[in-house]
């Protein structure tokens, strides 16, 4: 391995990182208007994305937080109206997170506000690019999932 294949390797973990907060930031600054903090949108995201009625420790683990941590964030989103959580019907000792109507019209908008600044950062980049990055970040999580 050249020198310079080791420089790239050794900063592109923390480069990937630093890139994917920054985005996240940028984006969170979006939403910030809509009375969402980070927390709250990426937890009505991922319940969205994983499907109502995901457990809340398959929550916990989407959101890479403690148990008790994603307690206190859905008694917050409980609160404000934007789940429920309702008891397993298999297993007593499992909660399911369900997203209300609010949620709903609020995930359309968070979903406009993020396609936007998709757009800002990834326009002019040519479809070659964004193809081979596409596959190569794909590539990556696929080896760090199989990865003991």
């Amino acid at each position: 391995m050249t020198d310079d294949n080791q420089t790239l390797f050794a900063s592109i973990g923390i480069q990937l990182q630093d890139t994917a907060r920054a985005w996240r930031l940028k984006l969170d600054q979006r939403l910030r208007p809509l009375g969402l903090s980070q927390a709250k949108w990426r937890a009505l995201v991922l319940v969205d994305r994983a499907g109502d009625g995901v457990t809340q420790k398959e929550l916990a683990e989407l959101l890479g937080v403690e148990g008790p941590t994603l307690v206190r964030l859905l008694d917050r989103l409980e609160a404000d109206g934007w789940v429920e959580r309702r008891m397993c019907a298999h297993d007593r000792r499992s909660r399911r997170i369900h997203l209300s109507q609010n949620a709903r019209a609020m995930l359309a908008k968070i979903e406009a506000v993020a396609a936007n600044l998709r757009r800002e950062l990834l326009s002019g980049m040519p479809g070659d690019d964004l193809a081979a990055l596409h596959r190569m970040l794909r590539d990556i999580r696929r080896r760090v999932d199989e990865t003991p």
